[in-house]
């Protein structure tokens, strides 16, 4: 886009990061007659949301879950405008996650509150309250039906927010309470220690600050069918959210990596990229790390003690955005017992947790990712994904003071990763061929997210409710400065769909100030998902890893 390229009339926006917000923002926007072009710094979309292969395995470096999978739902509808799951299958498991500690007891939270129920009270006849009450609370959340993702707040009419507390009202009390209820206040009540510890792990690494409210609005995601696995995964997720944009009359530009954005006279005009060129626009829509974008891009000159608080003193603060992730993907000849269950958090002993470098929570989530989607392993073969949380300042240090060392704390992580996995599938670690390691640096390499954080601000937090606050007065915007919106985790929170949604918001908002109508309606792509429609995969080290012939 240039200073004369007006498009026909059509308002033009630029789109910085292609992650699903920015894909998003730029779908919604093409569908209510804008022109836009999308920069994305990567080769792929998606941002955090993607893939990358070796010797034929598809390394899924995202998707564990996905709300809106299942149909009747505001999450779906985005989902299904936005063309995300078009042809695809749906993996649904009957259990959220298993917890193993290391005397190999082990819980397995199932989604069907009954079977849950009684699989607890085997465990710990003496918790039956806790568990009841739990379990209780788990079947009020089936019958809900709230996933406020198609308007923001401040653009609803009277009817829309009276039809809100409609739905909300009878099930206030409920809200209320789990809300209020951190988990770890409640696992405390516990008398078996397996629980207790387990609890905070449903969702595979202990979230830390989280109430009741999620596990339970989630697992009962999960029970309807609406918080399953999309055929593809995370950079097919992606791949077909580009293809819609790219149905629309929206380009994207690969390699394009924004230096700061274009002002004049307090209005947001275009970007400048790494290479010198200079883009043009109407409006400018920044979907990328928020620290970035305004300090950075924008020198830091539009902000306000609220947004200073928010990207610069909450940053620091530990417990308000999400730690960065150790990924380590194993290839493995051969499948497995059907009986092996799709996820597993291990609670790791302190011997293990002194060899696993840099390990927060002294646990190891292993996850079977060729159970999730077939595609992700050459036939005939299988696919474990382990993570765990990770200090991101010890691995930028590392690989910045010496990469040789940074190399063989990756090998390290390997090596941990083939013995756990000899020890508890025995016979597979003679049978690997392939170990990739992804580090924080990584994320951080590649999306360019602050200290690699995979989600941004923690849920439930004083950095999320400030951000909330933000959105809500500012409508995405940054004070003071015209022509300039902001989407993405950074502003509207973690999670794919809020993600989607975010892109859907500010592009409303977009209409609202352009006095255009918002546009949008659902995808008609019926073709069958094909592994070939996740393009070209890049190998992110060319160098692979090398394990000892002792590990």
């Amino acid at each position: 886009m240039t200073r004369d390229n007006s498009a026909g009339g059509k308002p033009s926006v630029i789109i910085i990061g292609g992650g699903i917000a920015g894909l998003a923002a730029g779908c919604y926007a093409q569908m209510s007659g804008m022109d836009t072009r999308i920069l994305e710094k990567h080769v792929l979309p998606g941002g955090c949301c993607t893939a990358w292969s070796r010797e034929g395995y598809i390394f899924d470096y995202c998707i564990e879950w996905l709300i809106g999978t299942a149909p009747g739902n505001e999450a779906n509808q985005v989902w299904r405008e936005l063309g995300a799951l078009d042809g695809k299958a749906i993996t649904n498991f009957e259990m959220f996650n298993r917890v193993v500690d290391e005397n190999e007891r082990e819980v397995t939270f199932y989604n069907d509150p009954d079977r849950l129920q009684q699989h607890l009270l085997e465990i710990s006849p003496a918790d039956a309250q806790l568990i009841k009450s739990f379990c209780r609370d788990l079947r009020r959340f089936l019958r809900l039906d709230l996933f406020p993702f198609l308007k923001p707040p401040p653009l609803k009419t009277l009817p829309e927010k009276l039809d809100v507390l409609r739905k909300v009202l009878p099930a206030f009390f409920l809200f209320w309470r789990t809300s209020a209820t951190q988990m770890d206040d409640f696992t405390a009540k516990f008398r078996d220690p397996l629980l207790r510890r387990a609890l905070p792990n449903v969702f595979f690494q202990d979230h830390e600050c989280f109430p009741l409210l999620p596990y339970l609005y989630n697992m009962a995601c999960a029970y309807h069918g609406n918080a399953g696995f999309p055929q593809g995964g995370s950079l097919g997720l992606a791949r077909s959210v580009e293809s819609r944009y790219t149905e629309l009359g929206g380009e994207i530009s690969y390699r394009a990596r924004v230096e700061r954005v274009l002002v004049e006279d307090d209005r947001a005009v275009g970007v400048e990229l790494k290479n010198g060129d200079r883009l043009y626009a109407d409006h400018v829509i920044s979907a990328c790390d928020g620290n970035t974008t305004i300090y950075r891009f924008l020198d830091g000159k539009y902000t306000s003690p609220a947004i200073d608080e928010l990207y610069t003193e909450m940053l620091g603060k530990p417990g308000v955005v999400y730690p960065s992730m150790v990924s380590a993907f194993v290839g493995v000849d051969g499948d497995l017992s059907p009986e092996a269950p799709h996820s597993t958090t291990y609670l790791l002993s302190e011997q293990d947790s002194a060899v696993l470098p840099c390990v927060l929570q002294d646990s190891l989530v292993v996850q079977l990712r060729s159970r999730y989607w077939p595609g992700c392993a050459p036939p005939g073969k299988s696919l474990f994904h382990c993570t765990y949380f990770s200090e991101f300042g010890y691995w930028r240090e590392l690989r910045t003071r010496n990469r040789r060392e940074y190399w063989s704390e990756k090998r390290k992580v390997a090596e941990f990763v083939r013995a756990f996995l000899e020890k508890r599938y025995p016979g597979v670690g003679g049978r690997i061929e392939v170990v990739d390691v992804a580090t924080p640096t990584t994320n951080h390499r590649y999306t360019g997210n602050h200290n690699g954080s995979i989600l941004g601000w923690m849920g439930f937090t004083e950095a999320d409710d400030l951000a909330t606050a933000l959105v809500e007065k500012q409508r995405m915007r940054l004070p003071g400065l015209a022509g300039f919106s902001m989407a993405g985790q950074w502003v509207s929170g973690g999670g794919l769909i809020k993600a989607a949604a975010s892109g859907r918001f500010v592009t409303q908002y977009l209409c609202e100030e352009l006095g255009i109508p918002f546009q949008a309606w659902e995808s008609t792509g019926g073709q069958a998902w094909r592994p070939d429609m996740l393009g070209h995969l890049p190998q992110l080290d060319v160098r692979p890893m090398q394990l000892t012939e002792e590990a």
